[in-house]
């Protein structure tokens, strides 16, 4: 078989039909990802392809980096093109890592370029092809996007973020929904004072209201919650290592935030404390609304202090923690539902260990009062390939239903992302393909099509609403 034809990873008869019939015509809703509602809002064009693939897209940066290419071509002051070229060179070498297949899916997808391989002799030849590309109309930002058969996009913004681009948008009336989602991280980034209290400053200049205890914090940010609310956002993230479950007197928590606003650095332990308490607050303002949380969880975030202090967070320097997540996860997920204020709720753990863990927790906290209320969320960031998602959709089938799944998500910076959602729909209908050919489903196809198409898109627009 020819690598990347059309029945790319279809190995049986029954998942060529289930993917060409079924999800391959099917819109994307992508309702967790990082892409720029400025730029959507702009209808930003990108003269080269340099800056529309390797800018800012820290999963190239870190395999460049692993094939001994100096930093002047991943984050310095090398030419676009000399980056490009530096990438080109790069790509044979990852063979077998996810970033080929999509390199090369991209390359199809959006340039029509399938009849070379990118690599250092090609480079030169595939990046004048792809800036002639560029120039047409119909590949600037939105364009990019229409050409995916995209109908939802759910970006990550801050709850100081005014959200204009999204008003835009919506005014506008784009043919593609982009609509906020509430990522509260930074108030609970109590680490560094200084650093803290200017976010503090800043929230309390967006919501228009003072700031100086605990209570005002809570009101700024339930005015935020709102006016997130009135611009469409029906979810929030929280980006954490583990869910904090530190429970303190009201009192002591206002206590904390009291010395955190004065500046004083307050042991990690205590802080958890303030941390666990405002998590507990934003669930309960979920709840109240009618939104979904997602909680991604376990990650090493600026792993190499050295890269931190040089570039900053986002560029490659987090990896996969061994955290334990089951105790607290179960407890934070128990307080909620003892005072009937848990929300629709999606779990996502970095670690491969933890599927059938997170599949299980998930499993305890379904009430019968919506379809899949608690979901264990597709394979992310390091698990998002051809492993990390089989074992992700095996523990789920085993320990919950793999028919109510709310599908993939890209959960990147890149605009040329898209075809991961093709990617996953092409192991889907394998995994479920092969199963009926050997006679462990049952062999008709409308019945486990329908399913395809639900886990490619319609169990996510029922389950958020868009």
């Amino acid at each position: 078989m020819t690598y990347l034809s059309e029945d790319f990873m279809l190995q049986s008869a029954s998942a060529k039909k289930l993917y060409h019939d079924y999800a391959e015509s099917m819109p994307i809703l992508d309702y967790h990802c990082h892409l720029s509602p400025q730029l959507i809002a702009q209808d930003a064009p990108f003269d080269t392809i340099t800056k529309l693939w390797l800018y800012g897209d820290h999963y190239k940066w870190r395999v460049m980096r692993t094939n001994g290419i100096d930093e002047r071509y991943i984050t310095g002051k090398a030419s676009d093109e000399e980056r490009f070229l530096k990438w080109a060179e790069t790509v044979p070498s990852a063979v077998r890592n996810p970033m080929y297949d999509w390199v090369h899916l991209e390359l199809k997808r959006y340039f029509g370029i399938e009849d070379m391989l990118l690599s250092k002799a090609t480079g030169p030849a595939i990046y004048k092809r792809c800036n002639e590309k560029l120039r047409e109309r119909a590949l600037s930002t939105r364009g990019l996007l229409l050409m995916m058969n995209v109908k939802v996009v759910c970006t990550t913004d801050d709850p100081i973020d005014d959200l204009s681009s999204h008003a835009a948008l919506k005014k506008e009336g784009f043919a593609i929904r982009v609509l906020p989602t509430f990522r509260p991280d930074k108030v609970m980034a109590t680490g560094d004072p200084a650093a803290f209290n200017a976010y503090i400053d800043k929230l309390s200049a967006a919501a228009d209201r003072s700031i100086a205890t605990y209570d005002d914090l809570l009101k700024a940010l339930d005015d935020r919650h709102a006016f997130f609310h009135e611009n469409g956002c029906r979810s929030s993230d929280h980006g954490l290592e583990t869910v904090p479950v530190e429970q303190a007197p009201e009192s002591e928590v206002k206590a904390l935030f009291a010395d955190l606003r004065e500046g004083k650095k307050v042991p990690d332990a205590q802080a958890n404390k303030y941390r666990s308490a405002i998590v507990l607050e934003m669930a309960r303002m979920n709840h109240r609304r009618g939104w979904i949380q997602q909680f991604h969880l376990g990650v090493i975030r600026n792993a190499r202090s050295t890269l931190f202090a040089n570039l900053g967070p986002d560029v490659g320097g987090d990896c996969i923690g061994d955290f334990s997540h089951g105790r607290q996860v179960c407890q934070f997920l128990d307080a909620l539902d003892k005072t009937s204020q848990l929300a629709k709720t999606v779990l996502y753990s970095i670690n491969p260990g933890d599927h059938e863990l997170f599949a299980s927790i998930a499993g305890v906290f379904q009430d019968g009062s919506t379809v899949g209320k608690i979901q264990y969320g597709p394979a992310w960031w390091f698990l998002d390939q051809k492993d990390g998602m089989i074992k992700q959709m095996n523990a789920l089938s085993s320990l919950g239903l793999l028919s109510l799944f709310i599908g993939m998500t890209t959960d990147s910076r890149s605009l040329l992302s898209f075809p991961r959602h093709e990617y996953f729909r092409r192991l889907l209908c394998t995994m479920l393909g092969e199963e009926m050919d050997k006679g462990e489903l049952p062999s008709d196809m409308d019945f486990i099509g329908g399913i395809v198409k639900d886990i490619c898109f319609n169990n996510a627009k029922k389950y958020f609403g868009y």
